[in-house]
Parts: C-alpha cells; sequence; structure tokens
C-alpha cells in the first residue's frame, strides 16, 4: 500500500485530505494530540502486504466520504517498530481508532466499504450533528463556551477548507470567530468572500459587525466610552452620530437588542438617516442573530424566534408609519 503522497494510489476524489505518514517524531502530534479533537485511524501497514493493498483505498475513500469527521493515518510497521510494538501489532493490517489520546476499538485484516463504514459509525459524529450542534450554539445570544469553542471552530474551518465556496460554512467560522474575539482570524477567514457583502445579506451582516468593531477600537475603546455617548444623548436627542456610535458600541459587547433598541429611537427621529445606515445596521442585526431554520414536515412553515419576529415587527411599524 502506497501513502497519500503517492499520486498512482491517491483517489482523484479527494480534495483537501492528506495522508499523513507517522513516525515516533510526530507520533504525539498526529495521533495522541490530533485524537483529543477528532477520532483518529491509525493504519498499520507494510509495502509486502497483500490485503493492506486492498485496504488502503477502502480507508482513503472513507475519509473523503466522511468529511473530516475522522482522521486516518498510516504507520508502516516495519519501519516504525517501535510504535508497532507499542500497540501489539502482530499482523497486518491492523487498524486501531484513537479518541481522547487512547485506543477504543480496531479491527484486523483487509475490510469491505461496508465493513468499515459500521465500524466508523459507532464512534464518529453523525454527518449533520457536529454542525448542527455547532450552529445550535451560534443560535444562542451567549457566547460559546471555551471548552467547546476549539471543536467547534475546527468543524466550521473544516468546511470551508474542504469547500471554499461554500459560503454559509463561511459565514459560520466567521460569526463564530468574532463572538469568540478573534477579530483578527475573523477577518483573515473573511477577505476570501469580502467582494460578495454587497449582494449577500449574511456576508454584509459580518462586514458591518466587524466595521462596528473597528468603530470602537478607533473611537470607544476607553472605559468612559458609554457613558460620553450617554452624556452627548442626553444633551441632544437627535444627536444621530452619537446613538450610532453607542448602537455600535453595544452591536461590538454583543447587546444585540440594546443596539437595535438605539437604532430604533434613530429611526422613529428620522428614517432616512445617513443614507439608511441606522436602518442598514439593524437589519445586519437581525440577520445576526437569527437561528438555523428548525426542520420541520413538507408542507409546515417553521418557527419563527420570537426576539427576531419582535423585532422585524417593531422594525416594520417605525418604517411604515
Amino acid at each position: 500500500m502506497r501513502s497519500r503522497r503517492d499520486k498512482r494510489c491517491a483517489p482523484s476524489t479527494s480534495p483537501g485530505f492528506a495522508m499523513i505518514d507517522v513516525t515516533v517524531e510526530n507520533f504525539e502530534s498526529e495521533v495522541i494530540a490530533a485524537s483529543m479533537q477528532t477520532p483518529v485511524l491509525v493504519d498499520f501497514w507494510a509495502p509486502w502486504c497483500g490485503p493492506c493493498k486492498s485496504l488502503g483505498p477502502v480507508l482513503e475513500k472513507a475519509e473523503v466520504d466522511y468529511e473530516g469527521r475522522f482522521k486516518l493515518v498510516k504507520i508502516d510497521s516495519d519501519q516504525q517498530q517501535e510504535l508497532a510494538s507499542a500497540f501489539g501489532i502482530r499482523s497486518i493490517p491492523t487498524c486501531v481508532l484513537m479518541k481522547n489520546g487512547q485506543p477504543v476499538d480496531g479491527f484486523m485484516g483487509a475490510q469491505s466499504e461496508g465493513q468499515v463504514k459500521e465500524f466508523l459509525d459507532k464512534h464518529v459524529p453523525a454527518a449533520d450533528e457536529s454542525l448542527a450542534d455547532a450552529e445550535e450554539a451560534l443560535a444562542q445570544d451567549a457566547p460559546v463556551e471555551d471548552d467547546d469553542a476549539e471543536s467547534v471552530l475546527e468543524r466550521f474551518q473544516h468546511a470551508v477548507v474542504t469547500d471554499p465556496a461554500n459560503d454559509d460554512a463561511r459565514y459560520d467560522y466567521v460569526k463564530l470567530l468574532l463572538q469568540l474575539g478573534r477579530e483578527d482570524d475573523a477577518k483573515v477567514a473573511f477577505a476570501p468572500v469580502i467582494a460578495k457583502a454587497e449582494t449577500s445579506r449574511k456576508l454584509s451582516a459580518l462586514k458591518s459587525w466587524m466595521a462596528a468593531l473597528d468603530f470602537v477600537a478607533l473611537h470607544a475603546s476607553g472605559p468612559d466610552a458609554m457613558a460620553q455617548f450617554d452624556e452627548k444623548i442626553a444633551a441632544n436627542k437627535r444627536d444621530f452620530e452619537a446613538r450610532f456610535g453607542r448602537a455600535r458600541l453595544l452591536l461590538s459587547q454583543q447587546r444585540w437588542t440594546d443596539a437595535m433598541d438605539e437604532l430604533l429611537d434613530i429611526l422613529m427621529r428620522d428614517r432616512t438617516w445617513n443614507d439608511d445606515a441606522a436602518r442598514k445596521l439593524y437589519i445586519a442585526i437581525l440577520e445576526l442573530i437569527e437561528p438555523p431554520k428548525v426542520k420541520v414536515a413538507d408542507g409546515q412553515i417553521p418557527p419563527e424566534d420570537p426576539t427576531v419576529a419582535t423585532y422585524r415587527r417593531r422594525l416594520s411599524s417605525v418604517i411604515l408609519s
């Protein structure tokens, strides 16, 4: 069996996956550390092994089909006898599944595609489960817990890497980076689609969020910034620049509804102020806080998030009044 670096055996349908040849030197990082985030399937093989040659393409196809829900690595048992001995390998091919730094299951001998998938399905998250859980976390007003953040980010990042044209995946990835305060990383991830922000409501919303963060960094980063805005507004309720700045500061703090309340105060007094700036930012926030649609039976309409529904009605009543 040859590694995926040998193009003669690499499946032509393997976008984004690079076979890892594990040695003693990189075992800790490529297997132990990696398995703390994603299940790692370790394939012990040798170049002379006939069954290895039939199993290899099956494993590589499974890695592609499972779209990053597990990681496949190979260990040449002849060249890495120390590792083979540590795992008690007595025949090849032998596959060992690692999770959280520990071996949890395995199998020996050549297997069919169906047998390999049956084995993986016992240990690997379902196709939609990981992204669905991540999207649900994003739907909450509270930030993602630190313990979950890295694994969620990894899922989103993998979705972007494997399909750079998937703007929905990129939106989720950039949005989570912003939620976690990783603004520089978010800007790098957003750069390839910045030109699409004019035609995509989701991407435009991210751009508005980042613009608010830039504004705060330049003009409202001090501890008394909110008090200064409040003082200006108290002196002049039509100081729309101060109100808009206050709304951006609230947005930067992820105080979504407070920011929209401030923007409504502008709209009630001047619906088209500054080329509709208040309305546009309000709509961007609605886009940012809207949770993923719940799956319903055919012909049924998914329920609308109550906060989004309320603030949509409030915007309509102001605009149409």
